[in-house]
């Protein structure tokens, strides 16, 4: 067990081996270092890497000659079902468990392989049938280390039923501790409180996110639990877990979102050399609305006041348009587009070819070059298009090619720089950050396809803070760390909207969120002795079952039910997970 488990642990440890290990022909071994992606984590939180031991999935028939396109629909999900996680017999996962504990055993050397020196393997869990009278549906063992040397082992056994309606059915804290001071010999016990509530699923929010993709789930920590169910009292410990998606049509910045949507179709378009152009928003050509603008600008009238603020009103009128969207004052559209920006306003809402570009961006550079306008630009644009402006300040002109992507690119440097100066007013005019912390998303010196990936990235940064201070009303004290969380992140990470970002908050800040509603995770843990020969026993209720390769008898009824008007109290499933150890002498 140790030689072929070291073996294993130590290859994948290098990366030289990604498949799990066939063991004894039907036994299945998988390190998993990815937290996403381990089988516990809704009910254990030690180690990140850990052993998952499982019967050997058998592989189909002609499963190597499978493609997605030669699967039918059944097949697929015939697939998927034989694909599922498969437990072994809790007699076979007890022998692997006392394996594991022996091959640590300082006083078995004759069991460690002498060939290699010994490896201190990560905790293992095994997947159990429940086939035993307590139903146990996992057994788990790690060692206990005092600096690099193994001085015994933790042990766990998991146990599910559910799912339950009513606190009727549920042991009482009395009756936990009691357990726990019978199963240990322990005369005091101290207890901690764990609790996660879905702050976007709360009736308070529920009306204005529907089929969201972004989520807020906090989480409570407390000492000194005094019931089951125990609300979270306001001095618990609490984060906030924020994953958020761009795009939500009732999101206060959609209107950017879909500007910076156009901004990915050019950047594409100059990278592949195909443009897929999206439905023009205006019933008026490209053509049209530039020629306008130049004839505006040509009869003198003052622009520098009156259009932006028709542009802002435009842009408002946009994101106002979209039926339930969420308005907050957070959000201010700036009134000082310069010709440039305008230009690209009325473009990105009317182009629709390629065409389109070429001849929209030939009327303003036939005006210039014959000075029939001199718009007035913001200091510090970069775009080849303001660079021209400027020149046409002093009568003379570089000659501009109308011919292959030239017009896309300098099309899409406009709408860099436009957008720049958008994201520059949110985030400096909230005094979220400063410049200094901006310059690296903002910088122009960078390929535009990173240019583009960069205000991609701001982009998602401010639809997280947006929809923190739109949904859950949280101040400038909460949405400054949260900012600065984000840039840290981003600076060294790709583009994600699958991560999570964390925040610490007080509780009262968020209270009426969450004291009216039923979490969707509930934990107590009852705790005794010291250091590492302390053991715990814990008990948790959850909205989902907790583990997958077991089979519930799950009712059709949803995690809360409504009667009479009434919010009913909602099922769950109950978990128990208890610990014992062995100590080495």
């Amino acid at each position: 067990f140790d030689s072929t488990y070291s073996a294993y642990y130590q290859d994948r440890q290098k990366g030289e081996l990604k498949q799990p290990l066939v063991y004894e022909s039907d036994i299945q071994v998988q390190l998993v270092n990815d937290e996403g992606k381990n089988p516990l984590r809704c009910i254990w939180s030690g180690s990140k890497s850990v052993f998952i031991i499982e019967k050997a999935i058998p592989k189909l028939e002609n499963e190597e000659e499978m493609t997605e396109d030669s699967i039918s629909p059944d097949s697929k999900l015939h697939f998927k079902e034989a694909r599922a996680p498969m437990p072994l017999a809790v007699m076979k996962a007890r022998q692997l468990i006392s394996w594991y504990t022996m091959a640590h055993n300082p006083n078995m050397p004759q069991l460690v392989n002498a060939s290699s020196p010994a490896v201190v393997l990560p905790p293992v869990w095994v997947r159990c049938d429940s086939s035993d009278p307590e139903g146990t549906c996992w057994l788990g063992a790690e060692t206990i280390r005092t600096d690099s040397k193994v001085t015994g082992i933790n042990f766990h056994s998991v146990t599910c039923k559910g799912p339950v309606i009513g606190k009727a059915s549920f042991i009482n804290l009395d009756e936990l501790k009691k357990a726990h001071k019978g199963r240990h010999h322990s005369s005091t016990v101290t207890t901690k409180g764990y609790a996660q509530y879905d702050l976007f699923g709360s009736t308070v929010v529920e009306s204005s996110i529907i089929e969201s993709q972004s989520s807020v789930v906090v989480d409570f920590t407390w000492n000194n639990v005094e019931n089951i169910l125990q609300t979270p009292p306001l001095t618990s410990a609490a984060t906030l877990n924020i994953r958020v998606g761009s795009g939500d049509q009732r999101s206060p910045v959609y209107h950017l979102f879909k500007e910076l949507e156009f901004l990915i179709v050019l950047a594409e378009g100059l990278k592949t050399g195909e443009t897929d152009w999206p439905e023009p928003l205006e019933t008026k050509t490209a053509v049209e609305l530039v020629r306008a603008l130049i004839e505006d600008l040509k009869n003198k009238f003052d622009v520098y006041q009156k259009q932006p603020a028709k542009e802002s009103e435009k842009i408002k009128s946009d994101a106002a348009s979209v039926e339930g969207s969420i308005q907050t004052a957070f959000v201010t559209d700036r009134g000082d587009l310069d010709f440039a920006e305008q230009l690209w306003s009325r473009m990105r809402r009317s182009v629709a070819s390629y065409r389109d570009v070429v001849d929209s961006l030939t009327l303003v550079i036939q005006a210039l070059k014959f000075g029939d306008i001199q718009p007035w630009i913001h200091r510090g644009s970069s775009s080849s298009l303001s660079k021209l402006i400027q020149q046409s300040y002093h009568g003379s002109m570089d000659n501009f090619s109308f011919t292959g992507l030239a017009p896309i690119r300098m099309l899409l440097e406009v709408g860099l720089d436009k957008m720049r100066k958008d994201y520059i007013n949110y985030f400096i005019g909230q005094e979220l950050t400063t410049l200094n912390y901006l310059d690296y998303f903002l910088s122009s010196s960078v390929d535009v396809q990173e240019q583009v990936q960069r205000l991609k990235k701001l982009h998602h940064m401010l639809e997280i803070v947006v929809n923190c201070n739109a949904f859950l009303n949280l101040a400038h004290e909460h949405l400054f760390p949260l900012t600065q969380s984000c840039l840290q992140f981003y600076k060294k990470h790709p583009y994600s909207e699958e991560h999570v970002f964390h925040l610490q908050i007080r509780p009262s800040v968020i209270s009426s969120f969450y004291q009216n509603e039923h979490p969707q995770t509930w934990r107590v843990e009852v705790s005794s002795g010291h250091g590492q020969k302390e053991v715990k026993t814990t008990w948790q209720l959850s909205g989902k079952a907790p583990v997958e390769h077991v089979g519930f008898d799950i009712p059709d009824i949803p995690f809360e039910t409504t009667i009479n008007g009434e919010d009913e109290e909602p099922a769950y499933f109950t978990t128990m997970i208890s610990c014992s150890q062995v100590h080495f002498m």
